[in-house]
């Protein structure tokens, strides 16, 4: 199994972003730690198996919480990638994932979402002129300027964004693609006075990244929440905001712009035009007001 296990870490680590193959090493190192337990072995394993195991996730309890359904489902994908790795590698002649049916996941709207004053109140709260405080203005005013996801953000290099032509380039976004994304004004100035004040005093030997920790390292997913999440309280805002809500925010506040769906899903990078349509929200005041204009009994 371990040997199984190398080869698929290798594979999955070339096909796929950094973030995806970590979640599935996890999930296919907790399967065969499952049958590990059951003394069955990977070239053995039956479909009423991984139907046992798709049961088990649903009993399962984190933290005395259900596994909500994309986890599982997640987790599902997980080893079905697993098995179509051994029948292409030729280790099995059959998958036996193959019969499992994948469970629907509720297209909920986002939860969190920020008002467009709440918004420009949380990027413009870092007011300092210390290499720090600059940073997290840059970073705050370049999520919610490109709605780019942490992990593209923290990925960034002083190359990839020019701040007199107003562009950003996410280098190997989700889905491993490339894409340009236009810069806010506001972005592309806090970002040059970042670069020219403040990235200079984080500089190390191995810095190659745009926005640093203390030391010149490179950034964490956490630490950039806890950032977010630090500036938002300093900023007043009661609202459980995190990295993502910048995302939310931006589809919500474009398309109420009046931005066409297509260039906002060009924008945040996805690969499906239904998941732009999650991302945004309108709000029941905005639908009141277009009932009153365009329905015949609303005026």
């Amino acid at each position: 199994m371990s040997r199984l296990l190398a080869l698929f870490e290798e594979d999955v680590t070339v096909r796929y972003a950094a973030r995806t193959a970590e979640h599935y090493l996890a999930d296919a190192r907790a399967f065969l730690a499952w049958l590990s337990e059951r003394h069955v072995d990977l070239v053995n394993v039956r479909p009423e198996d991984v139907s046992r195991y798709h049961g088990e996730l649903y009993a399962a309890r984190l933290d005395g919480h259900p596994y909500a359904t994309s986890t599982i489902q997640i987790k599902l994908i997980a080893i079905r990638t697993l098995f179509r790795f051994l029948v292409r590698r030729g280790y099995l002649l059959f998958d036996p994932s193959s019969g499992i049916e994948l469970p629907r996941t509720d297209k909920r709207l986002p939860r969190v979402i920020l008002s467009q004053a709440e918004a420009r109140r949380l990027v413009t709260a870092p007011r300092g002129r210390g290499p720090l405080d600059l940073r997290d203005r840059a970073m705050l005013e370049t999520l919610y300027g490109t709605g780019i996801r942490v992990n593209e953000l923290i990925e960034l290099a002083p190359a990839d964004v020019d701040a007199q032509e107003r562009t950003l380039r996410v280098v190997e976004g989700k889905g491993q693609k490339d894409r340009i994304v236009p810069l806010t004004r506001a972005a592309a100035r806090a970002i040059a006075a970042y670069v020219t004040r403040g990235r200079r005093e984080l500089l190390r030997p191995q810095s190659r990244w745009l926005f640093l920790g203390r030391r010149g390292g490179k950034l964490h997913r956490a630490q950039v929440g806890v950032v977010v999440k630090a500036w938002a309280k300093k900023a007043g805002i009661r609202k459980n905001v995190s990295c993502h809500t910048f995302r939310h925010s931006v589809a919500t506040h474009l398309l109420r712009g009046r931005a066409d769906i297509r260039q906002i899903q060009a924008l945040l990078g996805h690969g499906s035009l239904s998941t732009t349509e999650r991302y945004t929200h309108v709000e029941i005041s905005d639908l009141k007001r277009v009932v009153e204009r365009a329905h015949p009994r609303g005026r």
